[in-house]
């Protein structure tokens, strides 16, 4: 089974190609600046322009060859994609005609940045649990309080779509609301970056303190949010699937380099894990081809978050078994001004033990998956 790409596609493939290497570096270094020459060019929010948001028109198969050509590129990783792949699908199949006109245009050139505040530190996988309030007050507002965590992109962004409770006494998935709220509100909202084990800041603690949000910016109305940010996930599994895989191909790739150039892949063993992890992405890939624009299934989402989840995490043990001993020595000696710094596949293997646990952990998926799919009774709750 191969996926097929028409000479039209081709063709698409070719200038998007193009285009990205006439633009690696330079301007591409920042990337707030980054997202702006995307959006300039029209590499924004393609397939939106049939509604009159986007940059230019794009097929499906089109938006994978653009996601999968950008992922081979020298390029920054995107700090405007939750705007682009998570809240603008979600405003065009929920939202308002003015909150489209008012959001949309402005994701599509690369001017507002987004960031995801769902995850609460009682309410991670379980969304249900979200404690955080909006209040509406009299003067058009909502006022957020609460706290939201694993943020990504927040020290970044310019807006948040934040899920809170907007019916007192509610519990569960009643009685939640989704609103988009502005950041850059001081003394109101807070943002902390998170240090990781990785060195890096990517997530961050969010901290509300009667934030402002407008009526006007409520998506589906009051006490909708559960649908609302059903609807949403479901958007996080979709092209840009395809783009990950192609990424985690070239991680593939490094290390089974690493494992000739190392002798560890004359350890037939070795050579088993290499060939099993090469068929199991390939499977992946196969499997987002075949549900890629079409009504997903019931579980279709867990499935494929819990395949390649657990996947990449053997992937970054592997990377360190191929290195052997030299796995535990940093590239370069430790300084005052360097004191944490790690090779790429020292980053893979730590940064993969949080893969089986953002954006939903392993055994929350295994359970969506028991209980839709296989129609399993349901997990006792107290």
């Amino acid at each position: 089974m191969e996926f097929g790409f028409s000479e039209e596609d081709e063709v698409f493939r070719a200038e998007a190609r193009a285009w990205l290497a006439a633009h690696a570096g330079g301007e591409a270094r920042d990337r707030r600046g980054w997202e702006r020459v995307l959006g300039a060019d029209g590499w924004i929010g393609l397939g939106w322009a049939e509604g009159g948001y986007g940059n230019r028109t794009a097929t499906l198969v089109q938006q994978v060859v653009w996601a999968e050509e950008y992922a081979r590129a020298d390029v920054p990783s995107r700090s405007g994609h939750i705007g682009e792949k998570l809240l603008a699908p979600t405003l065009i199949a929920f939202g308002t005609e003015g909150q489209k006109g008012r959001f949309l245009p402005a994701v599509a050139r690369g001017e507002e940045l987004w960031c995801q505040g769902y995850s609460e530190p009682g309410a991670g996988s379980d969304l249900a649990g979200v404690r955080t309030k909006a209040e509406r007050s009299g003067d058009g507002t909502y006022r957020v309080t609460g706290q939201k965590i694993w943020t990504s992109l927040a020290h970044e962004a310019d807006w948040c779509f934040v899920l809170a409770r907007t019916e007192e006494g509610s519990t569960r998935h009643h009685g939640l609301s989704f609103l988009l709220v502005p950041i850059d509100q001081p003394g109101r909202i807070e943002v902390r970056p998170i240090r990781q084990m990785t060195g890096t800041s990517e997530f961050n603690e969010v901290f509300f303190d009667g934030a402002h949000a407008r009526v006007e910016h409520l998506v589906g109305g009051e006490g909708n949010g559960w649908r609302v940010a059903m609807g949403l996930l479901g958007f996080e599994r979709g092209v840009s699937t395809l783009a990950q895989q192609i990424g985690f191909a070239e991680e593939l790739r490094a290390v089974v380099r690493q494992a000739v150039e190392s002798g560890a892949a004359d350890d037939p063993v070795v050579r088993d894990r290499l060939v099993r992890s090469w068929a199991e992405l390939r499977v992946m890939r196969w499997n987002a081809l075949r549900t890629l624009g079409g009504s997903e299934a019931p579980g279709a989402p867990s499935v494929a978050k819990s395949l390649w989840g657990r996947w990449h995490r053997r992937l970054g043990e592997l990377a360190m078994e191929v290195r052997g001993a030299r796995a535990a020595v940093g590239p370069r000696e430790w300084s005052a001004r360097a004191p944490y710094e790690l090779d790429p596949f020292q980053h893979l293997f730590l940064f993969s033990r949080a893969d089986t646990i953002y954006g939903g952990s392993d055994e929350v998926q295994r359970t969506i998956i028991a209980e839709r799919v296989l129609g399993l009774p349901k997990e006792p709750r107290g």
